[in-house]
């Protein structure tokens, strides 16, 4: 029968308590019933016959009374100072013995104790450092022992029905479970499963989440661990941990092992330069390396891995025989954003009637995990008005939470700022309305969001776009322009306001000129280095390609030239329908938002510029 150990220790810590009460006791029994005397009250006591029985020791004499004293004592003890003791005491006629103390058990305890104190407390000590570090003491004593989660079948909760908006990548990761489930179909023309398959894509795109599915739909043993968790303060438990990691792999094959955010294992060695000593994170990706070249993969084991920083990884990672294939897991598009809204909103009460494609049009370049986050965005919108579902209204308000930031109702603007900051925006909405080929304006606002935004304008594409034209970027431009555009025409000076919009008009002058070549007097010639091969990350500079000085100028001079005219368009077209402009800012002030039906009745007689 089996005990739990929380109950053997239990009782163990009674049976303790217990022994240490009994002897407690015992040691107030004797300090009740014995007195230490001087050894000439000692023999005073024999001489007047009041000691029955003496007992002779090594340092001290014991004397057993015929009858307690005063305070209950019962035994006298002195210190033997005298050899000559049995002479004398053979005269006072009472019996006398002599015994030889025993103190191994008092030696062996002054040894054993001090250790069994330092013991204790090293072993707190390192019971609390562990505890920081995870794992409690079994992790400290196999410190180089695989950290991997097992999974096995649905223990992970996700399956291929939760993944969508990815649907190439589910393809090929379903591919890798069907082998595994069944080698000889696949095999049966000399095919071989891939080794590694390594998912690279934009943070919240869904990596891990299809990894997590694989785990639901394999059936296999499914190893789970974080590329950070190899690499320890320890020279050469990165190294052992790996070669842990893949030898449960065998013992349980077919299995699958996935090594999330490969990128703080497998950087590129000697990306740092000549460095001296030893790098333990080197160590680490050559025991992989070896590690992958190792296995057959007629043993079914399969490595897979994800990444979104593909371009830092070592180059001996990538060949073929290692990580056979990359999967893309990008931003979905339109028909993705609306599958992956359709798996989120089963979480959430959704109202009859809602177009989903509606949200979705409104979401370009949002990823997965920015729309699970829009569906509880819009659900908290929805119980904060005490609604019973979540409308279409809830998920307008999430996605400008999302995009403008939230609402600074106690940052008030006085009348002549808030002027300003409508015919900005009007300006903006203007424009937009009078280019063709515009991406429709959904909402303007003057209520203030996020950090510095007085207020905003939010555009909804009409499809998703992998491909722009000069006319559609300087088309942009001009809609980032208006509302300087429009401080201009109306007030005749310029304010801070147009900083941002500044800002994102020179990266895109600054990219048509040096990366797409869309300026013929300066050629067909790139003259700034290429961002990471998948992605668009945020506040990625690319270095720049060496220039001589005249063409700098050049560059320079293009990029003014098409600001400025871009400028001079949109302040023409705010000039030629200053009317609708006014009456469009009157209308912001008294309202605050106008919305895409009131904005086309403001500009219903407007025509399109070319």
């Amino acid at each position: 029968m089996n005990t739990d150990p929380k109950m053997r220790w239990n009782v163990a810590y009674w049976v303790l308590a217990m022994l240490v009460l009994v002897w407690m006791q015992s040691l107030w029994q004797t300090a009740r019933t014995v007195e230490a005397v001087p050894y000439s009250q000692f023999e005073q006591a024999l001489a007047e016959g009041r000691v029955a029985e003496v007992v002779v020791g090594d340092v001290a004499l014991t004397g057993r009374l015929k009858a307690p004293e005063a305070g209950g004592k019962s035994v006298i003890v002195a210190n033997r100072v005298e050899p000559e003791l049995a002479a004398r005491l053979s005269r006072y006629e009472v019996p006398y013995t002599r015994v030889v103390e025993s103190t191994w058990l008092r030696d062996l305890l002054s040894w054993v104790v001090p250790a069994l104190v330092f013991f204790a407390l090293w072993f707190f000590l390192i019971r609390r450092m562990t505890d920081r570090m995870g794992g409690g003491l079994g992790g400290f004593m196999s410190i180089g022992k695989s950290r991997a989660k097992v999974y096995v079948e649905k223990d992970t909760g996700v399956t291929f029905a939760d993944v969508a908006g990815v649907d190439e990548a589910k393809a090929e990761l379903q591919e890798i479970v069907a082998f595994l489930k069944d080698p000889q179909g696949y095999g049966r023309l000399g095919a071989r499963m891939p080794k590694g398959v390594l998912l690279v894509g934009p943070p919240g795109t869904g990596k891990t989440l299809i990894a997590k599915a694989v785990a639901g739909e394999a059936g296999v043993p499914f190893f789970s661990i974080s590329g950070s968790e190899f690499v320890e303060m320890f020279v050469g438990v990165g190294a052992a941990r790996v070669r842990d990691l893949f030898e449960q792999a065998r013992a349980r094959a077919p299995a699958i092992i996935f090594i999330d955010e490969l990128d703080a294992l497998g950087r590129a060695r000697g990306a740092a330069g000549p460095v001296g000593g030893h790098d333990e994170r080197e160590q680490t990706l050559n025991q992989l390396l070896v590690e992958l070249d190792g296995f057959d993969s007629s043993s079914g084991l399969v490595l897979l891995s994800a990444t979104n920083r593909p371009e830092i990884l070592d180059p001996a990672l990538l060949r073929a025989g290692r990580f056979d294939r990359q999967v893309l897991v990008d931003r979905p598009d339109k028909a993705g954003r609306v599958a992956i809204l359709v798996v989120h909103s089963r979480k959430i009460r959704l109202a009859a009637g809602v177009d989903l494609g509606q949200v979705a049009a409104l979401t370009t370049g949002f990823s997965g995990a920015d729309l699970a986050n829009l569906c509880n965005e819009a659900a908290l919108a929805a119980t904060r008005r005490g609604g019973g579902d979540v409308t279409l209204a809830d998920f307008t308000l999430a996605v400008e939470r999302i995009v403008a930031g939230l609402e600074k109702k106690n940052r008030v603007l006085n009348a002549r700022e808030r002027e300003i900051v409508a015919h900005h925006e009007m300006g903006h909405a203007l424009v937009a309305l009078s280019l063709p080929g515009a991406d429709v304006v959904h909402k303007v606002s003057i209520i203030p969001r996020g950090v510095g935004a007085l207020g905003y304008t939010i555009q909804r594409p009409t499809e998703d776009r992998f491909l722009m034209t000069r006319t559609e970027l300087e088309h942009k431009i001009m809609v980032l322009l208006g509302g300087r555009a429009a401080e201009k025409l109306v007030f005749g000076h310029l304010s801070t306001g147009a900083a941002d919009d500044l800002a994102k008009v020179t990266d895109i002058a600054r990219d048509m000129v040096t990366r797409y070549g869309m300026v013929e007097a300066l050629g067909y010639v790139a003259y700034q280095a290429q961002p990471p091969r998948f992605f668009d990350l945020p506040g990625y500079t690319p270095g720049g390609c060496p220039v001589s000085p005249d063409t700098q100028q050049r560059i320079d001079e293009a990029l003014r030239a098409i600001v400025m005219d871009a400028f001079e368009r949109a302040f023409d077209i705010l000039r030629c329908h200053r009317d609708v402009l006014e009456r469009g800012a009157h209308e912001l002030l008294a309202r605050e938002t106008l919305d895409e039906a009131a904005l086309k009745a403001l500009t219903a007689g407007v025509v399109p510029a070319n």
